[in-house]
């Protein structure tokens, strides 16, 4: 993490980066907690503060302009894929893709399966609308309903909510967060999911075989499943629900498997799902180009469905786009003045191994989680801070998006004070720390991505470049 520093200049201190990096902390902490404010006008502010310490460093403002810019740049990739995926998830539900996964999933409830049922319901759910929040807001308030009546501790119900959520929030590629990590970490989206499926898979095994034994000790009882039969009724009299639905995802399964690149990959599945909105929905070229602007937006008369659905479009991007972008203006701040140098030597001064630096980041996710107070922020922090040091250690890009989503994502709903673990607990009506412990999925990954890098499991390794590629593919100071 090393750039260029001007005649002039000179490196920053350790206490003059941490000014920055506090003034962002705190600014956030403060906006978040005690106000409900958005992070970015405090990120602006942190930006502001980063900027007056290179300055006294000796930065010129044209010097730290351009590390604005730069970052920036970094992050237009996944702005546009961010701008497709909203497209994609708007024209996915008005062609009845999203209406047709969640129907099947529904389909599988049993009450002799519950809690794994549940677990596989909600990741169903996530991986087809690519949040945690509408997942657990929607169909996970429905499934606490049926828990109860089915007898389950709540807490135990909302573990497992929990978990589905955030098992398709952190593998969807319709996930803000999982494009986010990637982008900031210098991967694809593709190879990124495809490198998380290792330590993701093991991870949601593991939770799915302690909800079969939890619902085996307390499933018992018939339950009143009336308001899942009443959401089914309504899906299938608002769509047309048949297994042809299921193409566009086949389709953005089978590219990412061809490693076709992100974008045109999800811009065969908004053609396929445009496609059969036209040939089965009904929709025209006027209701086609609407959702994916604007969104869906449900008008079943049931509410639980019309918060489902209502969802998607370009223009539901632009929160998290903004976001992106004031993020990588502080990022490319400290970067290009050497401060996030500064930080992150004093880190990894006690890193000896790869295995060291995976926890090392893992652990700046979790911890970014408790003090950030947001997950696009751990993100941020995670991802920028190490990058240099994977590249160092000849570690592919993708081992370091996999370790920041591994605990930066997964993590947020297990802080009481963090937006995750608040709205969380508004929304399915368990304290955060009552359900922390049935959460297996969020805090069993860190863990697993830990055990992966110091036994040296799945680590990919940067493939040895010739001087003149080396030359080609460096980016400009």
């Amino acid at each position: 993490m090393k750039t260029t520093i001007p005649e002039g200049a000179r490196a920053p201190h350790f206490w003059e980066a941490m000014i920055s990096l506090m003034s962002l902390v705190i600014g956030i902490s403060i906006s978040i907690v005690f106000y409900g404010l958005d992070p970015h006008i405090p990120m602006l502010l942190g930006v502001f503060v980063a900027s007056l310490v290179a300055m006294r460093c000796g930065f010129t403002w044209q010097n730290i302009q351009n590390g604005m810019v730069r970052g920036i740049t970094n992050a237009l990739p996944a702005t546009i894929i961010l701008i497709v995926v909203g497209i994609l998830i708007g024209v996915w539900i008005l062609a009845g893709v999203v209406p047709t996964l969640i129907y099947y999933g529904l389909s599988f409830i049993s009450t002799s399966v519950f809690l794994p049922a549940t677990l596989l319901i909600c990741a169903v759910t996530s991986l087809a609308t690519g949040t945690s929040w509408g997942t657990t807001g929607t169909i996970g308030v429905a499934l606490m309903g049926v828990g109860a009546g089915l007898g389950f501790p709540l807490p135990i119900v909302a573990g497992a909510v929990i978990s589905g959520a955030y098992f398709g929030d952190k593998m969807s590629p319709l996930s803000d967060t999982t494009n986010m990590a990637p982008a900031l970490a210098g991967t694809d989206l593709f190879t990124h999911i495809r490198h998380m499926s290792y330590t993701t898979g093991v991870s949601f095994g593991l939770t799915l075989i302690i909800e079969i034994v939890l619902g085996l000790q307390y499933g018992g009882g018939e339950g009143d499943i009336e308001r899942i039969a009443t959401m089914l009724k309504i899906l299938d009299e608002n769509f047309t629900i048949n297994i042809v639905m299921l193409m566009p995802p086949l389709v953005v399964l089978f590219v990412s498997y061809r490693k076709m690149p992100a974008i045109p990959g999800i811009t065969l599945g908004v053609v396929a799902a445009a496609l059969i909105a036209v040939g089965l929905q009904g929709a025209d070229y006027d209701a086609l180009a609407n959702v994916a602007f604007g969104g869906y937006a449900a008008e079943t008369g049931n509410a639980d469905v019309d918060d489902l659905l209502s969802r998607g479009g370009m223009d539901s991007m632009m929160y998290t786009i903004s976001l992106v972008i004031v993020a990588m203006m502080f990022g490319g701040v400290m970067e290009r003045t050497n401060q996030l140098k500064a930080l992150a030597d004093k880190i990894l001064s006690m890193v000896k191994s790869d295995g060291g630096l995976i926890a090392a980041t893992a652990f700046t996710g979790i911890g970014s989680n408790m003090v950030l107070c947001d997950q696009y922020m751990s993100i941020v922090m995670g991802a920028r801070t190490y990058s240099a040091a994977y590249r160092e250690r000849g570690l592919a890009p993708e081992n370091l998006s996999r370790a920041v989503e591994d605990s930066a994502t997964v993590t947020a709903n297990l802080v009481p004070w963090n937006s995750g673990g608040a709205y969380q607990t508004a929304t399915l009506g368990v304290m955060t720390l009552a359900y922390l412990p049935f959460a297996f999925f969020c805090w069993l990954s860190p863990i697993v991505t830990i055990l992966f890098g110091y036994m040296g499991w799945t680590i990919n390794r940067i493939e040895p470049q010739t001087e003149q590629q080396t030359a080609a593919t460096a980016p400009a100071e």
